[in-house]
């Protein structure tokens, strides 16, 4: 078993799907006419600009506000790979593979883009609120419906697994590390809050997303720019080392064979894509029920911001905070590099606030991928099926995580995750045509003609 697993995890985030990954993301950004990048002031002020202006609507009955879609999709994304994915993304393949995932971030915004938009197109009404996502644009604008079992129950099986047991066997074990609360005890508690969260459904996991998601990306990042401040002298030194290892044959660290180029590519466009989960599906779950949904490429702005604050954002903070601080980032566990880093900055207290955000960014993970596995249960077993069950389940998958020992499940849990990704990018390709850059330009400036 253990066998297959690696098998199937070497063959989802190898060299075949990692291309398939760029590619889509490279052809949409083709398709799209690079908006991203051209027009950064145009997605920034309908996105994060938005924020700063009280617009005095009431929130929509039947969806959620932006603002809150975007902190759930932000919960589902930022987690454990923003720290410890980034340590070990450093750990295998070099500081170079920190601008392969900027190279990753910058197509996976087209890519998020696209499949938010399909999503918004053949967003369903579910017991009174909007639902969306792969599952339907699967079945209804391409007619597999084979494809959207397949990434449901993907969907439902990557929930229990990278979204909730890994997610809280990494806190439970921050929380012995940095506070000394024994496993059972976390796991206990953890269960119990986990239940009375989701069991008050998507209302109040959105309501507890966009009260603490935007808190901790902040605090997060005032905590890594303390450490690169203090370090500042390290800086030109890590872009070179980052820039030598992502195009040279520089040998990255750790004592691992093969290490150059190829190294720095797989696991930085690896890690990247794990992070911001441009492509993977998740995200038009959510994005599909905000109140731009009625406007696809509005609420892809969002999708666009999501992976330009995980990765571009969060990620380069993490690594730069790595790189600059001195400390050894071959070691194979990525807490005590992240604690090393910190530990520079804030002394004995470096451990504690990196065990402090392992476990806040864990549980926000676990809050948000508990509304894609109910997406994915409700397509499974019928819309009019209750979601009780499943998460009563999820609650209690809590407590196994928190006390079990999980080196297995991590890697089907990555291999699961990476395979929702399969159906999805199939309906990317083939219903490229829904995804038109004519709708687009009309949320663009027109142009002033040019005087003689």
């Amino acid at each position: 078993m253990e066998a297959f697993i690696r098998s199937v995890d070497q063959w989802v985030w190898g060299p075949p799907m990692l291309a398939a990954f760029l590619m889509i993301g490279l052809f949409y950004s083709v398709k799209l006419r690079f908006f991203p990048i051209r027009y950064v002031r145009i997605w920034w002020k309908e996105t994060a600009g938005s924020l700063l202006r009280k617009k005095g609507t009431s929130l929509p009955s039947d969806g959620l506000s932006s603002f809150q879609a975007l902190s759930m999709a932000l919960g589902g994304a930022i987690g454990t790979g923003n720290i410890v994915g980034v340590a070990g993304a450093l750990a295998l393949g070099g500081p170079g593979a920190l601008l392969w995932m900027w190279v990753a971030a910058g197509l996976g915004m087209s890519t998020i883009m696209a499949e938010t938009v399909l999503g918004c197109r053949f967003r369903r009404k579910v017991r009174g609120q909007f639902a969306g996502g792969p599952m339907y644009y699967l079945e209804d604008g391409l007619g597999f419906r084979p494809g959207a079992i397949v990434f449901a129950v993907c969907c439902v099986l990557a929930s229990l697994g990278m979204g909730n047991l890994t997610q809280v066997n990494s806190a439970a074990q921050a929380l012995w590390i940095g506070f000394g609360i024994p496993f059972s005890v976390s796991g206990v508690v953890l269960a119990v809050v986990t239940g009375l969260i989701v069991c008050g459904g998507i209302r109040r996991i959105a309501f507890l997303a966009e009260t603490a998601i935007p808190l901790m990306a902040i605090a997060f990042t005032v905590v890594c720019i303390a450490v690169i401040t203090v370090n500042f002298r390290n800086i030109p030194g890590a872009f070179r080392a980052i820039a030598a290892g992502a195009f040279g044959w520089q040998p990255a660290a750790g004592g691992f064979a093969g290490y150059g180029l190829s190294r720095a590519v797989k696991y930085g466009v690896s890690r990247g894509v794990f992070s911001n989960e441009a492509g993977l599906g998740s995200a038009p779950m959510v994005y599909s029920c905000s109140q731009d949904g009625e406007e696809p490429f509005r609420a892809a702005f969002w999708g666009i911001f999501q992976v330009f604050l995980d990765t571009i954002v969060l990620c380069t903070l993490m690594a730069l905070a790595i790189l600059t601080s001195g400390c050894d980032y071959t070691l194979e566990n990525g807490v005590d590099v992240c604690s090393q880093a910190f530990s520079g900055c804030f002394g004995e207290g470096g451990r504690v606030l990196i065990c402090s955000a392992i476990v806040l960014f864990s549980f926000a993970t676990v809050i948000s991928w508990c509304y894609y596995g109910e997406a994915g249960w409700g397509y499974l077993f019928g819309e009019k099926t209750s979601p009780l069950p499943f998460r009563l389940v999820y609650a209690a998958a809590v407590y196994i995580g928190c006390t079990m020992s999980c080196s297995l499940v991590w890697e089907a849990s990555d291999a699961i995750n990476g395979l929702m990704a399969v159906p999805n990018l199939i309906a990317l390709v083939f219903l490229s045509r829904q995804v038109r850059y004519s709708d687009l330009k009309k949320l663009l400036p027109e142009r002033r003609p040019h005087l003689d």
